[in-house]
């Protein structure tokens, strides 16, 4: 039987063609052009919705590692994205439509793949890949719903995430509110003129405009319908004291450095195992991305913070991939069937492509009696995919590609072009030796 993979859009485009590669039947369903998502207008495969650019070329980007990685194991994304590029200084950007229109040919004029334009409202029997993306239609949804039970989410409130060596550790502190447990949060302390600096600079920053279906999703009245995913500068707005007493509350702490309690504290939880990354507690906002550099580099300890990921609020359906998933990108209970894409908590358009080729590339591998594909941790792709299966993670963010998930240089390097220069070198090098055994 045909292995059967939903979804057209980057990552089960890339999953059908290292199936088709493979020499494996695949059946592709799609349920353009009958049904178009609120986000989705053109009738091709792989629609870019939002930006024509896929980042940043040069290696020493994460970025452009993780592309160079994606073509090195044959993405058919890649290729189109050659053959479609517009300029676009050092970004790699295309022209929309005749991107689509290339990956769209490839796919439907390749023998081993066959297209079948419905809609699938309920998981199939059998090998499948789900790539539905973050719009998965309800009938579909809910059917995730009932295999995933309460691990899948239908909209993404997510909080900044910095590296660890970026914070000024002069400033900030390990512990525990009320020493209870472990010393497991990092605390940024702030006094009443530091507290209210950063505060009117909250209440004052700019938001960001919200697509039709967000509102729909949301509310459009600063997200009412949901308190719980309420953004930090819409709680600000209540009042002055308003994050006192929510996540910036300071009971429980001292500050080492004064022996007192401090007037607010804005908390830190570690975003993975390696205690790499952190998230900033209770801090989702729908604020711009320069904004929020601007106005969370106020905060005590993070004036110079390196952000790896800005907070996001938007509708979003994805899955808690570390209690469900494997590295290969499928499922602990379910073996035979594979999640790709957004759905997964990879974040971004070449991120969703790679975990495409993963799923791929392990299904056919599966199909044929090989062993699995697990890639390096050093390798972009090998530490994404490391990053959505890790169980440690309780409150699983999703995460687009960024040099802070992948491991630490023996040495260290304090020119930060050389360092992700030599960190991307590392990662491909380590890829080269896992191709030779595929």
């Amino acid at each position: 039987m045909a292995v059967k993979v939903i979804g057209a859009g980057l990552a089960g485009c890339e999953a059908v063609w290292q199936l088709a590669c493979a020499g494996i039947d695949v059946e592709l369903y799609e349920m353009k052009p009958a049904k178009f998502t609120p986000a989705h207008k053109y009738k091709g495969f792989a629609e870019l919705v939002c930006s024509n650019s896929l980042k940043a070329e040069r290696i020493e980007s994460a970025a452009g590692m993780l592309k160079e990685e994606m073509r090195r194991l044959g993405s058919v994304t890649m290729e189109c994205a050659a053959l479609s590029k517009v300029s676009a200084g050092g970004a790699l950007a295309v022209d929309r439509e005749k991107f689509s229109d290339l990956v769209t040919e490839k796919i439907k004029s390749n023998a081993w793949i066959k297209v079948i334009e419905e809609e699938v409202t309920e998981i199939p029997d059998g090998d499948v890949i789900i790539a539905t993306g973050p719009l998965t239609s309800d009938g579909l949804a809910d059917s995730i719903k009932k295999l995933c039970g309460d691990y899948l989410y239908f909209h993404d409130a997510a909080a900044p995430i910095v590296t660890f060596d970026s914070l000024d550790k002069e400033k900030v502190f390990f512990a525990s509110r009320y020493g209870k447990g472990e010393a497991d949060y990092i605390n940024c302390p702030m006094d009443k003129e530091e507290y209210l600096r950063f505060y009117s600079a909250l209440i004052n920053a700019e938001s960001a405009p919200l697509h039709d279906f967000d509102k729909e999703h949301f509310g459009k009245d600063n997200f009412k319908v949901y308190e719980g995913c309420m953004p930090i500068e819409v709680l600000a707005k209540r009042g002055e004291d308003t994050m006192r007493f929510g996540p910036l509350k300071p009971v429980g702490l001292t500050d080492p450095r004064t022996g007192k309690r401090p007037y607010a504290v804005v908390q830190l939880r570690a975003e993975n195992s390696q205690g790499t990354l952190y998230n900033i507690v209770g801090f989702q906002t729908n604020l711009k991305f320069g904004e929020q550099k601007r106005v969370f580099s106020l905060i005590t300890g993070l004036e110079n913070a390196e952000f790896m990921r800005y907070g996001v609020m938007h509708r979003n359906t994805f899955i808690n991939s570390p209690k469900l998933l494997n590295e290969q990108f499928n499922m602990r209970i379910r073996e035979n069937l594979f999640f790709a894409g957004q759905m997964t908590g990879v974040e971004g358009y070449i991120e969703s492509a790679a975990s495409g080729i993963l799923a791929g590339l392990n299904m056919a591998r599966r199909l044929q009696g090989k062993s699995y594909i697990t890639l390096p941790e050093t390798t972009m792709m090998g530490a994404l995919s490391k990053y959505i299966s890790d169980p440690t993670v309780e409150k699983f963010q999703p995460m687009g590609c960024n040099m802070g998930i992948l491991p630490e240089l023996p040495e260290r390097i304090r020119d930060k072009k050389l360092k992700y220069k030599m960190i991307a070198e590392r990662g491909l090098e380590d890829l080269d030796k896992t191709l030779v055994d595929i």
